[in-house]
């Protein structure tokens, strides 16, 4: 039988309802099995471990993932799936995280976790923990990718983005599929799972945090955007632009952007549609940005986008080399032709 690592490491899944008081309390996770005796009859091994210090997902930053990827890391040769419960605001970032800090990925990483406390009557909780453990346990299709399963779908995790904070269907991925379906049975879409490499499965512990997003909006100031440009250490900048890349043609803001990237920084153009992809110089707003050397970031998600850059810019040292890698595909993160 497989053997899956089940990783507690904070957030709405892992809470239940004190008998006594009927306060909401962390669970101990050691006993998964009797809070949810149906995974007993799962056709697997299921061992638990829990964070020393549980966060909520708001709290999530780069020592976190770094701490996450280390206890992959120890037990990667001893489990054959992992299923990481993690709160659902910072779950998109964890997931684009562990892509990239994982190369070579041979086992499935699936995180899960709910709206509503496993304890709660009418938690979705229950259902994702149960479906994230079967599926990373399968003997007949092994997905090599860090995933997202949430309200009976599994996803390319550095695709998603979270959508809704009060009905089950938290999570969207709007420029590409899903990569399984769970109804009265469980369908893999195999054709959409990458591929299993036979490269040997690397572990990266350096992200570089020195990196801004700045949102285009019709309120958006020089004298706001100029101080957050000027900022001393700033690596990158990711620009939130319309539609599909577009940003204000107006001197100043121009100018402000030439001059960043005169300096050295990377700016780097995704879309803030939830769909679509960045197209420079389809519209005159964006054929200046495109001329002036902002990199397009194609169909990526602002999550994958941050955390392809944070991985880049703190192993690379070659700015071009780092914007040849922005536009590659390195772990699904954007869609090639």
């Amino acid at each position: 039988m497989k053997k899956i690592l089940v990783i507690y490491t904070g957030g709405t899944i892992g809470m239940v309802q004190d008998n006594v008081t009927g306060a909401l309390r962390p669970f101990n996770l050691e006993q998964i099995c009797e809070v949810i005796p149906t995974l007993k009859k799962l056709d697997c091994i299921i061992e638990t471990l829990t964070l020393e210090t549980v966060i909520d997902s708001s709290n999530v930053n780069i020592d976190f993932w770094i701490r996450l990827v280390g206890i992959i890391e120890c037990n990667y040769d001893n489990y054959d799936g992992f299923v990481v419960l993690h709160g659902t605001d910072t779950m998109s970032y964890t997931a684009s995280a562990l892509s990239f800090m994982i190369e070579n990925l041979s086992k499935p990483i699936i995180l899960t976790g709910s709206q509503l406390p496993l304890g709660m009557i009418r938690t979705d909780g229950r259902e994702n923990i149960i479906s994230a453990i079967e599926i990373a346990s399968n003997n007949e299709v092994v997905i090599p990718e860090v995933c997202i399963f949430f309200d009976n779908k599994l996803y390319r995790g550095n695709r998603t983005t979270k959508i809704n904070s009060e009905y089950f269907e938290a999570f969207y991925s709007g420029n590409y599929p899903s990569l399984a379906k769970v109804g009265i049975n469980i369908t893999y879409k195999d054709h959409l799972i990458c591929p299993q490499s036979q490269g040997r499965t690397k572990f990266y512990k350096q992200l570089c945090d020195d990196i801004v997003i700045i949102k285009i909006h019709p309120a958006l100031k020089e004298k706001y955007l100029q101080a957050v440009l000027a900022a001393d250490g700033l690596r990158a900048v990711i620009l939130e632009t319309y539609g599909s890349g577009n940003a204000p043609t107006e001197k100043w803001f121009i100018d402000l952007i030439q001059h960043t990237i005169s300096k050295g920084i990377i700016v780097y153009n995704v879309t803030q549609c939830k769909a679509g992809k960045v197209v420079m110089g389809h519209y005159e707003t964006s054929r200046q940005l495109m001329s002036m050397g902002v990199i397009s970031g194609d169909d990526i998600t602002t999550e994958a986008a941050l955390a392809k850059l944070m991985l880049l810019i703190a192993t690379e040292r070659d700015n071009e080399k780092i914007k040849q890698l922005l536009t590659t595909n390195l772990r699904g993160e954007i869609t090639k032709q």
